[in-house]
């Protein structure tokens, strides 16, 4: 789906909720022309959807709205991260990993980097639990992932004896005033060396350096999930939850409906955390026997 010359995505069934397919690295400029655009695709939707900007989280439309989060750091320079932002133990990883042989920089996208990727997505089937998507993917596959963006995308690589234990790839918005880490990956073997934080301090040097405000790591809190290893590393590198604006836009009947009785919300937003907290142990149990001689990310 086309919108207004950006790549749209429908998700949903029953609802069925259009939305930017590249959401927070996208935003929509002129929501009445998004709107026309998706009234006038082939592909039905109920519902669209879009948020505003790091920048601006002061509700501008007078759409239908709901609160959404960002995991996100306000970025000045990289000293006052380094100094004021970053937790005690965090910033002693950032050390630990320099003086563990750890060198990070900024790469290029080329065949060699697309290799290294790949070594780093096929060294283990599962993460944080869950079957790794790119686990498995063949060099063409791997380089066709990573090419979105190019123009506004900033890869940094960390490596180890002359090895590359992780990556992350930075993605700018079009106005260059947030940028978000569509992956940061490393190595599950080399976690004893603290890549992934040598990596979130490279991109914040990257940020700082052409003035970028905003870095932003996925969302904060998902629905009714409590507090994890991952939420928990996103705060101890100086990120915080970042309510935004969500607008919800009906375009059908069904759409209305859905929003008037929250049926927009997926299942997990439904489901009570103690029961999706079991369910996620059970999940991770289950992966980890299956896959036994593999160590979880």
């Amino acid at each position: 789906m086309d919108i207004c010359g950006k790549d749209g995505m429908i998700e949903g069934r029953l609802v069925r909720i259009a939305r930017l397919d590249a959401e927070g690295f996208d935003f929509v400029e002129d929501p009445e022309a998004a709107l026309s655009a998706v009234r006038k695709s082939r592909s039905r939707a109920d519902l669209f959807t879009f948020t505003q900007r790091l920048s601006n989280t002061t509700p501008q439309y007078s759409y239908p709205m709901e609160w959404d989060n960002m995991a996100a750091l306000r970025v000045t320079t990289f000293d006052d991260w380094m100094t004021n932002q970053l937790d005690f133990k965090a910033r002693n990883k950032v050390r630990k990993a320099g003086k563990n042989g750890v060198v990070v920089r900024e790469v290029s996208f080329n065949d060699e980097l697309i290799r290294e990727i790949s070594a780093i997505y096929n060294e283990c089937p599962i993460r944080q639990g869950k079957p790794f998507w790119h686990y498995g993917k063949d060099l063409e596959a791997v380089r066709r992932v990573n090419e979105t963006f190019l123009d506004r995308s900033v890869f940094i690589g960390a490596s180890c004896e002359g090895r590359m234990i992780g990556f992350v790839k930075l993605v700018m918005d079009e106005e260059g005033s947030q940028a978000g880490l569509m992956q940061i990956v490393s190595m599950v073997g080399q976690r004893d060396k603290a890549p992934n934080n040598s990596l979130i301090a490279q991109a914040v040097r990257s940020c700082a350096d052409r003035k970028i405000s905003h870095l932003w790591y996925a969302k904060f809190s998902y629905g009714k999930k409590q507090r994890d290893s991952l939420a928990d590393f996103k705060a101890n590198n100086g990120f915080t939850k970042v309510d935004v604006p969500r607008y919800y836009i009906p375009l059908t009947v069904a759409g209305r409906v859905a929003l008037r009785f929250g049926l927009h919300r997926t299942a997990a937003d439904w489901v009570p955390e103690p029961v999706a907290a079991t369910y996620r142990k059970l999940r991770n149990s289950w992966y980890e026997t299956r896959h036994r001689g593999f160590e979880s990310a």
